[in-house]
């Protein structure tokens, strides 16, 4: 309760000290009691109840006023009721990391939907995503665990980070239904594709499995003509065709090495099966990257259909899971990975999700010719690395083949997004 109580002695029949108007009128108006103390007519004693008003809630007025009209500075009594001291609010205070924090959130933000080469951009940075992760693979090869388990392990974190990415954007968690036989079949041909590659590299000479892959730029852009009914220009094709030249400009002195299918076709009746197997492999191979680039059309009318390019991730990673575990019941057997190769599967999983959710991003924004060709910067990006900090000797083959695909790259991001009406 804000209700005071205080005792007032006025004196009133003496000339020293002036009746004082002001408190008269207050105490007039908030006494509650009054009550004559003394009968000496020397003086009397005042009773005030001063009432709880809602202009004292945050500050209260001095109950005695100052005695005399004329003292300048007024004279506080013990019945006076001092104000609160109230410390000022904080001011908010920026941290230190918060202009930087900014300042990547602006080039995140550029880079996903703020320039007119963001379809680009957003298909650069996943081939750079991509080839960090092969960094790591080169460094800290992931060997106690087989390759079903990794993708299972890959495709667990990728439904993870969907559902929470969708969750955190305020997205519905299921499949919107104007677009869900799009990414149903875009999931089922990605991971067909996939399950035909492992089979190319596990059967095949790494550089074989490399050259198969790279191709599926090519297979995707004759198929966006087929499918998306696309445009491919003049300058796209050889954009594509120099891009692949140097890639095989730079495998050419591995295609040509010992343990190549130079050597494995020069077989007599004894390894006859090995030639067949090898064969088997080789179909299986470009069988997968005709799907591939059936996949990447998919991705694009799926991103562009449902308005999110994260449910191309979602749906593959739905249908991935429980595949890829039927396959590990199948072909192989469950091994616990130790502590160090679980974390950088997890690693791995994280950087994967962003690298696809980058690519489908791009692939909703641009066409495919252009989006596919950029991803030869992965390849070039290795070659650096590999003659940078793996001690690779530069060629000539190796050079003019990083030189084609950087003008080709170049050439591509140079003339930028065709206009809609062309």
């Amino acid at each position: 309760s804000l209700a005071r109580f205080a005792a007032i002695f006025v004196p009133t029949k003496t000339n020293e000290d002036a009746p004082n108007p002001a408190l008269e009128e207050s105490a007039d108006g908030y006494r509650g009691e009054m009550a004559a103390a003394s009968g000496d007519g020397e003086g009397e004693i005042h009773v005030v109840e001063v009432a709880e008003s809602s202009s004292f809630a945050d500050e209260i007025s001095p109950l005695l006023a100052v005695d005399g009209a004329d003292n300048k500075h007024p004279r506080m009594t013990i019945f006076s009721v001092s104000y609160p001291r109230r410390k000022p609010p904080k001011e908010p205070t920026c941290g230190v990391t918060d202009p930087e924090i900014a300042f990547l959130n602006q080039i995140v933000s550029w880079i996903w939907s703020g320039s007119r080469h963001s379809g680009l951009l957003c298909v650069a940075s996943s081939s750079i995503i991509y080839y960090v992760m092969d960094v790591l693979l080169g460094i800290f090869p992931v060997r106690s665990a087989p390759i079903y388990q990794t993708v299972f392990t890959r495709c667990t974190i990728l439904l993870i980070m969907s559902l929470m990415w969708l969750k955190r954007t305020g997205q519905p968690l299921l499949l919107p239904k104007h677009a869900r036989n799009v990414l149903v079949l875009r999931s089922l041909t990605g991971f067909v594709s996939l399950l035909s590659f492992i089979y190319s590299v596990q059967n095949l000479p790494v550089s074989y499995a490399v050259l198969l892959n790279f191709a599926t730029p090519i297979m995707a852009s004759i198929g966006a003509m087929i499918i998306l009914q696309e445009k491919l220009p003049l300058s796209l094709v050889g954009g594509l065709t120099c891009s692949f030249i140097g890639l095989l400009l730079i495998l050419q002195p591995i295609l040509l090495s010992k343990g190549s299918l130079t050597e494995t076709f020069q077989m007599d009746n004894a390894v006859t099966d090995r030639g067949k197997a090898v064969i088997l492999s080789v179909f299986v191979g470009i069988f997968s990257t005709i799907l591939g680039g059936v996949s990447y059309c998919l991705v694009r009318a799926g991103a562009m259909a449902a308005d999110q390019p994260v449910y191309t991730v979602f749906s593959f990673a739905i249908l991935a899971c429980p595949l890829s575990a039927i396959c590990i019941l199948i072909f192989q057997e469950f091994v616990l990975p130790n502590l160090f190769t679980f974390l950088l599967m997890m690693v791995l999983g994280v950087l994967a999700f962003y690298a696809e959710i980058l690519l489908a991003r791009g692939l909703q924004l641009e066409r495919i010719a252009k989006v596919t060709n950029i991803q030869y910067i992965k390849v070039l990006l290795w070659q650096l690395w590999s003659m940078t900090f793996l001690g690779a000797a530069p060629s000539s083959n190796k050079l003019i083949g990083c030189l084609l695909i950087l003008a080709s790259v170049c050439s591509t991001a140079y003339f930028g997004p065709e206009k809609e009406n062309e």
